[in-house]
């Protein structure tokens, strides 16, 4: 996330070369793409994720810090 974003609220994946911007209310990608398996576990991860990264959004928009949030295990 990027506190200058604009909305929908989402956030960015960097992948080696590639590069997506997934929707956190709908967790789907509204820009870019991923290959299968990349895509695969960040849905994963932003499933387990979704209400911590909906805060994180807000909190960003304040321009606060909003700290990280725990890798797939």
């Amino acid at each position: 996330m990027f506190f200058a974003d604009q909305n929908p609220p989402h956030f960015h994946v960097l992948y080696n070369d590639f590069t997506a911007i997934i929707e956190i209310g709908s967790l789907s990608v509204i820009e870019g793409k991923l290959p299968p398996r990349a895509l695969g576990l960040t849905m994963e991860w932003a499933s387990i994720h979704q209400e911590e990264l909906k805060k994180f959004w807000y909190v960003a928009k304040r321009l606060q810090p909003f700290g990280k949030i725990a890798p797939l295990e």
